[in-house]
């Protein structure tokens, strides 16, 4: 059995500011119990499956403005100007506005509620037969797998498409619209207060389309499936039935948008079959091919990440690398399953593939041999030659190993390149030189060199990191946006956690093996680093720390938790340590429950800065996470106040939240989850892990919450040996995604990576 690093289970408390047992602590924290658990924590990712099982996890972006899958409505943003936000999400509309165009360029569209036939049919007849043993898997290709058209040698003056220079976003919902909707929900018995969220994502035929189809109530993110059948039989009466095609193509969508929230990008159509049986819908196959038919997902064969078992070893585990999950076979006669995803994402994917292939196909091997002599390491002096020879690379390594990247940007810059490096968010740039952006504010143009005359960056070379964090649809835009021949690095580690956003775009590109890929032999020093670095194998080590680096605290329950870490970061980190206060972070497993970040929060709030909440439950000196995107943290000091908002400073940046955005991006920012927290580093950071937080554990999650500290991190310990467990047993959570079969058919895989 693993021993915890720095103490013994059952040992004494150990304050980092005292050498002996810190009054009032006798042991780890208790078991998790029935009582603990209905409180719950709000995990970063909420446990359960999306599709499979017949149900889907609590919607996390019902009231999480800055976690993993908060949404912030880009269209909400009113006449708060063309921010860095808005313009990010004006970039994103547009790659949607052209999914748009390829749904209205189908030829032949089925009428809606008809049977399938053609390809459609075939597939799904074809995959029926698989599952059901009649016909083996090879005869599934056989029967329907059409060829992949290869990707052209060189893609330069054929007409691609390019991204435009983002603009500001569009206005706010017409309010006769939002009054229009308001009227269709009362006499149908919705909340009034959905009537702006309809608005925004229905449009201004909102009202209309919900008197048509009053499922479509569904695609307003927070809505469940028995809310909108409520809505529907208020407003349909008798002919509301379990059966009806709207009911059936909604709850598709729904389930689809939901998978994409746990990260998924596409879903196995035997789990949404279960699913739909799940919520009472009478023939799920009949159900599905109507969906189909009415254009609301498309049928994929080629999204599969079957691999053998041996190919599936490395960091991360089988998991990482796309094995098939428990139940399923593996090996040539493995069933193969049919995909079924929504056009955004798939859109999002293909268009990835096709533009990392094409950076990798329009580069000019160069030699940059002086440049390699002269790093400052082995590492760096690959990662140059790699970047040199090729159009696309990939780097791993922890937190030492981003010097690499950005020596390599200093290196091209030298060359004469137009060379940068974006990180994640503020936060993620610091270290990282002169000239460093946020992949943000390269998209949206505020920070960097703008773009050129035909819409794409003004770039050579860009490195990317913290590339895990990188969802499809935003890596996507990003690489759409760079020209023919550039190159481009994608850096990070990956042990953290995955995107917020759907997709694990880092872990495919890795998987896939169609590029170079170099790993940096740069450990991270000290006890800290050893410690991360057991744990991204699986071993949670016990670890030498003379000078109090890593402290355990253990705790019997959530309120000696919250008790103990109020006291870590007012007064033992800062007085044995020598970090303040404001640069010390505390990191806990979800939201909710007793040692939740509200909880938290509310702690810290009353211990630094009490006060009434005056401006929307804040009061300026309090620390906030600002969500300005789905998917992105800032953290940031509240500042002022006045009629236009809350005014903000995000890592030296002013930041002006609208009002009407308060509530829905703005959180108390002392503690921050995980997924939060992913992508930025503390001098000092406190984790908190109380009792009924185990189930919310896995090894991903470990490594990035005791990894964000530079010099010093505590553990707040009530888990007991769940802890262990979670490090050695528990990997990334499955996502089903395509793009690593996207690339191996437009790339032979080993061939970039030969000789790496």
């Amino acid at each position: 059995m693993t021993a915890l690093p720095g103490a013994s289970p059952g040992t004494p408390a150990e304050d980092p500011a005292s050498e002996g047992s810190a009054p009032g602590d006798s042991g780890p924290g208790t078991p998790v119990t029935a009582e603990r658990r209905s409180a719950g924590t709000e995990p970063d990712q909420v446990p359960g499956a999306a599709a499979d099982g017949g149900g889907v996890a609590e919607d996390p972006s019902a009231e999480d403005p800055s976690g993993a899958g908060s949404t912030v409505d880009g269209e909400a943003a009113g006449d708060a100007g063309a921010s860095e936000a808005q313009a990010e999400l004006a970039a994103q509309r547009e790659l949607r506005s052209r999914i748009e165009k390829r749904k209205a360029e189908k030829a032949g569209p089925i009428a809606a509620g008809g049977k399938l036939s053609g390809t459609a049919a075939d597939l799904l007849a074809a995959v029926r037969a698989v599952e059901s043993g009649a016909k083996p898997s090879g005869a599934f290709f056989d029967a329907s797998a059409a060829p992949r058209k290869p990707a052209p040698t060189s893609v330069a003056g054929q007409g691609r498409p390019r991204v435009p220079a983002p603009g500001p976003a569009r206005q706010r919902v017409d309010p006769g619209t939002v009054a229009a909707v308001l009227e269709v929900l009362v006499s149908g018995g919705a909340p009034e207060g959905l009537a702006a969220r309809v608005a925004g994502v229905l449009g201004e035929q909102a009202a209309d389309a919900l008197r048509e189809d009053p499922w479509r109530l569904l695609a307003v993110p927070g809505v469940q499936p028995e809310q909108a059948d409520g809505f529907a039989r208020a407003l349909l009466g008798a002919e509301c039935r379990p059966d009806d095609g709207r009911r059936a193509a909604a709850l598709v969508g729904w389930l689809l948008e939901r998978a994409a929230l746990r990260g998924h990008t596409a879903l196995d159509s035997a789990a949404v079959r279960t699913a739909l049986a799940g919520h009472s819908v009478p023939d799920p196959d009949e159900a599905l091919q109507h969906a189909i038919a009415e254009g609301v997902v498309l049928v994929f064969q080629d999204g599969v990440d079957a691999v053998e078992p041996e190919e599936a070893e490395g960091p991360g585990g089988p998991e990482e690398h796309g094995a098939p999950e428990a139940g399923e076979e593996s090996g040539p006669q493995a069933t193969v399953p049919v995909l079924l995803g929504l056009d955004r994402y798939a859109l999002a994917e293909e268009s990835l593939a096709d533009g990392l292939a094409r950076l990798v196909k329009t580069a000019q091997p160069a030699s940059w041999e002086e440049a390699a002599g002269a790093a400052g390491s082995p590492s760096t002096a690959e990662l140059v030659r790699a970047a040199a020879g090729h159009g696309l690379v990939a780097h791993t390594g922890g937190t030492a190993a981003r010097a690499e990247p950005a020596a390599l940007v200093e290196a091209a810059r030298a060359l004469g390149l137009r060379a940068v490096a974006a990180a994640h968010g503020e936060n993620g740039r610091r270290g990282l030189g002169a000239g460093a952006v946020t992949v943000g504010g390269l998209l949206s143009g505020s920070e960097g060199p703008g773009r050129d005359e035909d819409g794409t960056l003004a770039v050579d070379l860009l490195a990317v990191l913290d590339a895990p964090q990188l969802d499809v649809e935003t890596a996507a835009v990003l690489v759409e946006s760079l020209p023919d021949g550039c190159r481009l690095v994608l850096s990070g580690d990956p042990g953290v956690l995955w995107s917020a956003g759907a997709g694990r775009v880092f872990a495919d590109v890795l998987a896939a093996r169609v590029c170079p890929v170099v790993a940096s032999r740069t450990p991270d020093p000290g006890p800290l680093g050893e410690l991360v670095s057991g744990i991204g194998v699986g071993e949670l080590n016990r670890v030498e720390a003379p000078g109090k680096e890593v402290v355990i605290v253990p705790v019997r329950d959530a309120g000696e938790a919250v008790h103990r870490t109020v006291q870590l970061v007012a007064d033992s980190v800062p007085r044995a340590i020598g970090v303040p206060s404001a640069d010390t972070q505390v990191i806990t497993v979800g939201h909710g429950g007793s040692a939740g970040t509200r909880a938290l929060n509310a702690a810290l709030k009353e211990r630094f800065n009490p006060g009434p909440g005056r401006f929307g439950g804040f009061d300026p000196a309090d620390r906030v996470a600002y969500a300005p995107a789905p998917g992105r943290t800032l953290t940031g000091t509240v500042v002022s106040a006045d009629a236009e908002g809350l005014r903000v400073d995000c890592e030296g940046r002013a930041v002006l939240v609208p009002k009407d955005l308060v509530e829905s991006t703005l959180r108390h920012g002392w503690a921050l989850t995980a997924h939060q927290a992913a992508g930025m580093r503390w001098p000092a950071v406190v984790v908190v892990l109380p009792g009924d937080a185990a189930q919310g554990l896995s090894r991903p999650w470990v490594y990035t919450a005791f990894s964000r500290g530079e010099r010093h991190l505590s553990v707040v310990h009530g888990v007991e040996q769940a802890l262990a467990r979670a490090v050695a047993d528990i990997p990334s959570e499955h996502r089903t995604t395509r793009l690593r079969p996207l690339l191996e058919n437009l790339l032979a895989p080993g061939e970039e990576a030969a000789g790496t």
